[in-house]
C-alpha cells in the first residue's frame, strides 16, 4: 500500500516553495503580533511543519 507512495521532482519543489512562504509567514505573523495573529501563526505553522515532515519522510522518485 505505500510501496507506491512517492514525491515526484515537481510536488517536490512545489512543496518546498510552500514550507518556505509558510515560514516565513508564520514568522511576519509573530513578529507583528496584529490582530488574530495567533490564529494564522498556527494556520502558517501547521502548514510549514506538514510540508516539512513530508520532504523528510516520503521518498523522492527520480
Amino acid at each position: 500500500m505505500l510501496s507506491n507512495l512517492y514525491l515526484t521532482p515537481v510536488i517536490g519543489t512545489i512543496l518546498v516553495v510552500i514550507v518556505a512562504l509558510s515560514g516565513h509567514r508564520f514568522r511576519k505573523a509573530w513578529k507583528e503580533q496584529g490582530e488574530g495573529w495567533k490564529a494564522r501563526a498556527w494556520v502558517f505553522g501547521i502548514l510549514a511543519i506538514s510540508g516539512l515532515c513530508t520532504l523528510a519522510f516520503v521518498p523522492l522518485k527520480a
